[in-house]
């Protein structure tokens, strides 16, 4: 080392052991983090608004196309059913309405995937993408052969249904939960605390705090007017980060009972309708023991009264359509163990008011309104949690700008008397 420097090193020593060695370290670092915790505020704060607009613009979206893949594989599955079940050549108005269902799924599919590349949800479209035109196929072999009446069409539809129940329809579930997860995972993002910005304005506040006690000490001045405006700066800031996420928080509602826990219980309450839609229709196919089905139905039939009645409650309207349609079904069970076929198809498939296809179709509606308003509410939530979080990012920095530029003005009278 040589003599300048070493000179150096001691005259910075005996300086920062002078009073205005003190009062000089105290600007600096008062400085310094005034400034780290704006642009670290104001960075959060903007990767929190970033992730409303994800939600809004991406995530909730894939999510509501998710849950409605699910439907429309699941209505032209019930679709297929019900023509297969109609005597001689299905009315056209059921073959519109299975092919107009898969249309709705190669759109809903294409929505609830559209740019996204993570491993999982290839695997999930390549397994659809595979096995779709496998159950098209299957399905228009039993529609060829039940035409010509050829009983080995009942063969083709149920290995059809099969391919539905087990991989279209368990890989349409398990996209729409991830499409709920991601919703879930943005909302929490944004309603977080932004833990490091608090954290460096407290440390802002406790450095200013420190420094008047050595202003104090060193000077014998009680206050000074630019700290003490820093501290309060700082604590504006605090103030706005802690206010604006909280508002944003409660505004997106994520307790048991908020918008996203509703839209995704509602959502999957009407995936159970269609489970136990199918079961229901599945029974008069195999025209053998319906023990297995029936079990299945009331298991479905069972998770969809659950959900209404904590989501809508058991006097709402859904609620009222599914007791409708549960009559329907006994009905239609009743006939089926009174060797009465037709009746129990006529009560399953037709067009009457009370029969199970006419009550099911309003529960479908019914659930469908509801799952609207649920994510009305929920983008409605986004939007304000966004409208809260707007100016946060600008606001703080310029609040902890000011706070920086505060203790440069009160110090500096202090320096000036000792040079």
């Amino acid at each position: 080392m040589g003599p300048r420097i070493r000179n150096g090193t001691l005259w910075l020593r005996r300086f920062a052991g002078t009073t205005p060695g003190v009062i000089a370290a105290f600007a600096v670092v008062s400085v310094v983090l005034c400034l780290l915790a704006g642009f670290t505020c104001a960075n959060q704060m903007s990767g929190k608004s970033a992730r409303r607009d994800v939600a809004l613009e991406r995530t909730e979206p894939l999510a509501f196309a998710a849950q409605r893949l699910y439907v429309a594989l699941s209505a032209a599955d019930a679709s297929a059913a019900t023509a297969f079940l109609s005597t001689g050549i299905e009315a056209p108005e059921l073959r519109h309405r299975y092919q107009q269902s898969l249309a709705d799924a190669a759109v809903a599919l294409a929505e609830a995937t559209a740019g996204v590349s993570d491993e999982q949800t290839r695997q999930i479209v390549a397994r659809i993408a595979a096995d779709l035109p496998a159950y098209t196929g299957l399905i228009e072999t039993a529609r060829a052969n039940n035409r010509q009446g050829y009983p080995v069409g009942s063969s083709y539809l149920s290995a059809a249904s099969e391919v539905m129940q087990k991989s279209l329809l368990p890989n349409a579930e398990r996209l729409t939960a991830d499409r709920f997860a991601a919703v879930r995972e943005d909302q929490r993002a944004v309603a977080a605390l932004p833990a490091l910005s608090i954290a460096l304005i407290v440390l802002v506040l406790l450095v200013c705090a420190a420094g008047s006690w050595i202003l104090l000490r060193r000077t014998n001045r009680l206050a000074n007017a630019g700290v003490l405006a820093a501290a309060g700066a700082a604590v504006l800031a605090l103030l706005w980060v802690v206010t604006a996420t909280s508002v944003a928080a409660n505004a997106m509602d994520t307790g048991a009972s908020g918008a996203s826990n509703r839209f995704e219980s509602l959502a999957k309450a009407r995936i159970a309708a269609q489970q136990a839609r199918t079961d229901e229709t599945l029974q008069l196919i195999t025209r053998g023991d319906i023990a297995a089905g029936e079990d299945s139905y009331n298991r479905h039939a069972a998770e969809l009264r659950e959900r209404l009645g904590a989501v809508v409650g058991p006097e709402s309207a859904a609620a009222q359509e599914l007791s409708r349609w549960t009559d329907g079904h006994r009905a239609q069970i009743e006939a089926y163990q009174a060797a009465d076929y037709r009746a129990a198809l006529a009560q399953a498939i037709g067009a009457q008011p009370d029969s199970s296809a006419s009550r099911f179709t309003a529960l479908d509606r019914s659930l469908n309104d509801n799952i609207t308003q649920a994510r009305l509410d929920l983008r409605g939530g986004l939007r304000t949690a966004g409208n809260a979080l707007i100016l946060s990012p600008f606001g703080t920095l310029v609040l902890l700008v000011l706070a920086a530029a505060a203790v440069v003005v009160g110090v500096w009278p202090r320096l000036k008397e000792f040079l």
